[in-house]
């Protein structure tokens, strides 16, 4: 948890950036990853030192060259913690002149090969306008406590928040709260492989980390799994080298080491390589209408014909997942509807051919104030063979903040997000239904079966689903409950009409004879 004196020092350098003349959010997030990149340089070939000193032998791989009289910066002045300590003038050219090129050159040769971190910073451009405002940027980094993966994961995504309450580029960013919903409900395991194949931020990834580390703390006392945590389980795509830099810097800062966060332009590459490879798939991918055949991988028209990018990515969530391979994903609405031919098949594939799981139908305002679209999120797992039984629905009518462009918590931030750390009572549920949905999801083979279509959330059997042509929006099948109105005859209505207008004739002659 941030405290209010950092939340305020971060709050003052995101001004001072655009009083400064940088005005593109993601621009000053860039930078500051940059930064942090460059304290964390420091930090690893510290450690390197300490255990070549420990050990009494030489270091194994250093981050820094060993000094080159030569050179007008000797390497050792390129380290944050040397740097810091200068005037702000010399800094500048520290960083700038020195340290970016180093970066770009020499850096990726010795030390880079392997490192997700190091192939994103190929191409840093450092554009932080004066020395001044570096001199300031550094000055709230230098404190922060690097080695507490809490605090430093908390800073960033608390930066990363302000791309969308700028109200510029917040497509990247899905609310964290439904992201941690999406997470709960998928509950990673430490043997699975996950993947975001339009991971922006990386913030699906990094809660998945975070379940992973509160639930299964073993990870970290086996070798192996630690392993895999590292260096195997977490894959994103994207094909924004700005997003993906930004995205690999908030896994390292979230304690994960190297993962596999690569350019990928997952609707337009065939994917050979990726079939089957993972286990989980949690996405809110772009849906930016259609795409020209000529531009869409052959693969995934082979499952689906179509141009429409909501029914491509389904069609390559199927192809990504291993048997077995489950997925929790946001979609438009229009998926849940749509009347097109490709639209029905790709529903009568999840219903059919894999085990469709779930439909969450989100509330309109969920990702204001840069999108109203109304989305649902589906759960299914690929199966390949059936399996579809009942499917349940839950219509989400509040999340927690109100549903305008503002969108203001409703809550204390204890009772915030799918696992509030205080418990909510009944009436704080109109508020925020995410805990509900979760104690819900436990109980959809049980009591759930059992729920009226009057109910926040029941099931639908398969068969239902199939002669409605596979249509699964929730109002389809949601019954409304009527009020009861007693009927009155119309002769009755007449005659007290009649009776009405008698008192206000006689009222009114007594009203006159008054006044007289």
């Amino acid at each position: 948890m941030l405290t209010g004196e950092i939340r305020s020092q971060i709050d003052a350098i995101w001004n001072a950036f655009w009083s400064g003349g940088i005005a593109n959010p993601l621009e000053v997030i860039e930078q500051i990853t940059y930064l942090l990149f460059l304290r964390r340089l420091d930090d690893l070939h510290t450690l390197e030192k300490n255990k070549a000193n420990s050990l009494k032998r030489p270091m194994e791989r250093r981050v820094f060259p060993e000094g080159d009289d030569s050179r007008k910066r000797p390497y050792n002045q390129l380290r944050w913690s040397r740097f810091k300590h200068m005037e702000a003038r010399e800094m500048f050219e520290v960083v700038s002149e020195h340290m970016f090129p180093f970066l770009r050159t020499e850096f990726l040769s010795t030390y880079g090969d392997g490192s997700t971190y190091a192939h994103h910073m190929r191409d840093a451009r450092f554009t932080i306008p004066t020395p001044a405002l570096l001199a300031k940027v550094v000055d709230l980094i230098d404190p922060v406590p690097m080695d507490d993966r809490d605090t430093k994961g908390d800073l960033y995504e608390y930066m990363l928040g302000k791309i969308a309450s700028a109200g510029q580029n917040g497509q990247f960013r899905t609310p964290r709260h439904i992201i941690q919903l999406m997470v709960e409900m998928t509950a990673p395991t430490p043997k699975d492989v996950i993947c975001d194949p339009a991971s922006g931020t990386c913030g699906f990834l990094v809660a998945a980390g975070e379940f992973l580390r509160s639930h299964h703390p073993e990870i970290f006392r086996d070798a192996k799994l630690k392993e895999h945590f590292h260096h195997g389980m977490f894959h994103g795509f994207d094909f924004d080298g700005t997003m993906l830099r930004i995205g690999s810097m908030n896994m390292l800062l979230h304690g994960v080491d190297n993962p596999d966060v690569i350019y990928r332009d997952s609707l337009a590459q065939d994917h050979a390589g990726e079939d089957e490879k993972y286990t989980l798939v949690l996405a809110n991918p772009p849906f930016a209408g259609s795409l020209d055949y000529e531009n869409t991988a052959k693969d995934l028209q082979q499952i689906v014909k179509t141009k429409k990018t909501e029914l491509l990515f389904l069609a390559l969530f199927l192809r990504l997942l291993k048997l077995g391979g489950r997925a929790a994903v946001i979609v438009p609405d229009r998926v849940m509807f749509g009347s097109s031919k490709a639209h029905k098949e790709l529903r009568k594939i999840l219903v059919e051919d894999q085990k469709l799981d779930a439909v969450i139908k989100l509330p309109g305002g969920v990702f204001e104030p840069y999108a109203g679209v109304s989305t649902a999120i589906l759960l299914f797992t690929k199966t390949n063979s059936g399996g579809t039984d009942q499917v349940w629905f839950y219509e989400v009518e509040a999340d927690g903040w109100s549903l305008d462009d503002k969108r203001q918590p409703l809550l204390s931030e204890e009772k915030l997000g799918a696992v509030p750390k205080l418990e909510l009572v009944d009436e704080e549920h109109a508020k925020n239904n995410l805990p509900d949905v979760l104690v819900r999801w436990g109980q959809r083979e049980g009591s759930e079966r059992e729920r009226p279509r009057t109910a926040q959330s029941f099931c639908v059997p398969k068969s239902e689903i199939a002669g409605n042509g596979y249509d699964l929006s929730l109002n389809r099948y949601k019954e409304v409950v009527h009020e009861e109105v007693n009927h009155v005859p119309p002769q009755k209505i007449l005659a007290t009409l009649d009776e009405l207008e008698t008192k206000i004739q006689q009222g009114t002659k007594e009203l006159k004879g008054m006044l007289g």
